[in-house]
């Protein structure tokens, strides 16, 4: 059985060599579960579809992948977004969740870690940079505006400016939209200079929106409470710098690989099965 959704992105090219030092197939055959590497996987892009459900093909990969070393998933959602499209039973089947790149941090089902970024801004800040970013949302011109254009969650913001509410045709016209247009790569641009001295950083994620977060919380955040493991491998699809991916895959400590599809995804895992 082979996964069915497809690469959106043709410049991809997976090349596996077994061989590879980092995926030394002969750790397999050790007969022990090698807990001293951890595989990251980001989520939208790369174990499903934006926004959609990972499936169970997947899902019965990355149980085999348990077998042999550690598995988290590291993802800019919050955690309820994640565990929409992982799985209810998510605390039972992953070590170690990062949503909202580790701000909220569950290990072994059990909260470990959570932070906030209104409390660090302070109230005042808050106000001012919600305040402007509704206002700036206000006067683009976008073939279609939804609603719930600004999510606060516990690390972070995420803006998007056609809003969360869109429907998916509307979601998937957007990212083409975008693409061309630059309207989220702008608006970061403009927040960068109006906010400089706020300690912000800003990341396109996903199809539609950007996060904001204070600097150094974005997704190497979670390698804090990885310094057990010797070898940490990550997989994700947004690593151009801006993308949400691209600071923990240029990370040193870390073994990074650019996915275009969870059928790229697969690719990878099963290269170590």
């Amino acid at each position: 059985m082979e996964i069915s959704n497809k690469c959106t992105n043709e410049n991809i090219n997976v090349n596996i060599n077994i061989n590879d030092n980092d995926n030394n197939i002969n750790e397999k055959n050790n007969n022990f579960v090698n807990k001293q590497r951890i595989f990251l996987f980001d989520i939208d892009g790369t174990l499903s579809l934006p926004r959609k459900k990972v499936e169970s093909e997947m899902i019965e990969t990355l149980n085999k992948l348990k077998k042999i070393a550690s598995v988290g998933l590291v993802g800019g959602s919050d955690f309820h977004k994640i565990r929409e499209q992982v799985g209810d039973n998510i605390l039972n089947e992953f070590e170690h969740i990062f949503s909202e790149n580790g701000l909220v941090y569950y290990k072994n089902g059990k909260l470990e870690h959570i932070e906030n970024i209104r409390n660090y801004l302070g109230q005042q800040k808050y106000n001012e940079f919600i305040s402007f970013c509704m206002e700036y949302i206000g006067k683009l011109k976008l073939p279609c505006k939804t609603g719930n254009f600004i999510e606060l969650r516990n690390g972070m913001i995420n803006i998007s400016p056609i809003g969360r509410s869109c429907l998916q045709q509307e979601r998937d016209e957007f990212e083409i939209y975008d693409k061309k247009h630059k309207i989220r790569e702008k608006m970061i641009n403009v927040l960068k200079e109006k906010f400089e001295l706020f300690n912000l950083q800003f990341s396109i994620g996903g199809q539609i929106s950007m996060d904001v977060f204070i600097r150094g919380w974005d997704k190497t955040y979670c390698l804090r409470f990885l310094k057990d493991y010797e070898k940490i491998y990550f997989y994700g699809d947004k690593t151009e710098k801006g993308g949400n991916d691209y600071e923990i895959f240029v990370h040193p400590r870390v073994i990074a690989k650019k996915v275009g599809c969870p059928s790229d995804t697969m690719k990878y895992i099963n290269s170590f099965l």
